[in-house]
């Protein structure tokens, strides 16, 4: 049986494919992208429409989508139309194509429901403990057919974790779902740890339960059910929810719904997610079916134009599969490179100006679109990151936001620097308590950043005070 969609929906200012959301250096339109996944020909297509309606620049997001900047004034329905031909809009059943007017409600709705994080090597990874891609695609189909989905912000997130070891886990979700090893009672049957608000995490004592891979799309419809039936009109997300409910009370009442059997136990109550390792995403590294190596690397501040996207469309075609995935850390895989072909699928991205080692400065900053494009924002983060790059001490990584909304960190960083002038920036530590660390994002305002450690300071004064924060001697 199917919910109706609530008379009250919650409305979104977020940009989608078929909605152009104003910024100060024209429309931006994002491009959600299954599991982090682009072809090729559709890299193509975007660069065409970004040429054609847009100023020309890409962005990679922290969620592997890409959104475009500068879209033109009276351009917005015929880029939206052009992407969605390339097959970039969500999927949406015979039913719906019928009638031109539901077909493009539906599809306006699926589009923000579409925030399921994988693994950027998910299927691929030879440390995972689960192939999670034919489950995220059930789960996505679940999300993109769901007529209540409508009520749910677009923010919204799901996270299916198969174990990878390049995984991106301090994103703060609404549900996550994290592979464990089958239990001693049941050999062989794959399960999954679940948990509300937050990311699974290797301190352990984060899962609320477990259950079989099998019953997760299932209890994800029930619980998708259950939050809309018990938040407030401003109770967007899972956090907001669990301010007044019991996590456990509502996943128990989503399992009941869903008529499905929660595993508990010490084994589940004491279980921690195995390390990762972020700089998986740089270089080369064997895949799970042998042979064959995924290359990755980095935009300079997850930047690109058109000419470097279809550069890296070539490159795909040439030495890969012609698939690419989008990382979380605003980067890309190319997958599927025979073992050959490595050394020039990696000079290959290095001759497009991407980041190949986790160590280069560069790739250790974070920078939002900053006051060039953001009405918000209070400096031009892109140069003044660039400019901090340059000085940027060994081993720290640090996040500029030209406000406190953070657009280009889903996850608190290690130092932020915080825009409150032009070319000035108040500086924060994050906490070092891991407790500290999983619940800043949930916090208010500056207050996420952690410990502010520095006032209106320019990046000179930045850097000397981050040489400071890290025991580095200043020369």
């Amino acid at each position: 049986m199917g919910y109706p969609p609530s008379s009250s929906l919650r409305p979104s200012a977020c940009p989608a494919l078929s909605r152009i959301v104003a910024a100060r250096d024209g429309g931006l339109c994002r491009i959600k992208l299954p599991g982090g996944k682009l072809h090729a020909r559709q890299a193509l297509a975007i660069a065409d429409a970004a040429d054609l309606h847009a100023s020309g620049l890409v962005e990679l997001t922290n969620r592997g989508n890409l959104q475009l900047r500068g879209v033109k004034a009276g351009d917005e329905t015929p880029l939206s139309q052009r992407l969605s031909d390339a097959g970039l809009g969500p999927r949406l059943g015979a039913a719906e194509s019928l009638d031109p007017v539901l077909a493009a409600k539906q599809a306006a709705i699926a589009d923000d429901a579409r925030n399921l994080l994988l693994s950027p090597t998910a299927g691929l990874d030879v440390d995972a403990l689960h192939d999670t891609v034919p489950l995220a695609e059930r789960i996505l189909a679940l999300l993109q057919s769901e007529p209540r989905v409508a009520e749910l912000s677009p923010k919204f997130s799901v996270l299916l974790d198969g174990g990878e070891r390049l995984a991106a886990l301090d994103h703060p979700h609404d549900v996550w779902f994290a592979a464990m090893p089958p239990a001693a009672r049941v050999p062989g049957e794959a399960r999954f740890a679940v948990g509300l608000a937050g990311q699974p995490s290797a301190h352990g004592g984060d899962a609320l339960a477990a259950v079989r891979a099998d019953d997760i799309v299932a209890l994800m419809r029930a619980l998708l059910h259950t939050f809309l039936d018990l938040a407030a009109r401003d109770e967007n997300r899972m956090r907001d929810l669990l301010r007044s409910h019991d996590r456990h009370a509502v996943l128990a009442h989503a399992a009941a719904k869903a008529g499905i059997d929660l595993q508990r136990g010490s084994d589940i109550e004491t279980w921690r997610r195995a390390p990762t390792d972020s700089a998986r995403r740089f270089g080369a590294h064997a895949q799970s079916n042998a042979g064959f190596w995924h290359v990755g690397g980095q935009p300079p501040l997850g930047r690109l134009g058109t000419a470097t996207l279809r550069g890296l469309a070539e490159l795909a075609s040439a030495l890969g599969d012609g698939s690419l995935r989008l990382t979380p850390w605003q980067g890309v895989l190319m997958p599927n490179v025979g073992e050959r072909a490595v050394p020039q699928a990696l000079d290959g991205l290095r001759s497009l100006g991407f980041v190949l080692d986790a160590k280069a400065p560069v790739a250790r900053l974070i920078a939002c679109a900053g006051s060039t494009g953001c009405v918000k924002g209070m400096a031009d983060t892109k140069a003044d990151a660039l400019a901090l790059a340059e000085q940027l001490p060994a081993g720290i990584e640090a996040h500029l936001s030209g406000c406190r909304r953070s657009c280009a960190a889903a996850h608190c960083a290690p130092y932020t620097l915080l825009a409150v002038a032009p070319a000035r920036y108040d500086l924060y530590r994050r906490r070092q308590a891991a407790d500290s660390e999983r619940s800043s994002p949930l916090l208010d305002g500056a207050a996420r950043f952690g410990e502010r450690i520095g006032i209106h300071l320019t990046i000179e004064e930045a850097v000397t005070c981050l040489r400071e924060a890290a025991g580095v001697q200043v020369p």
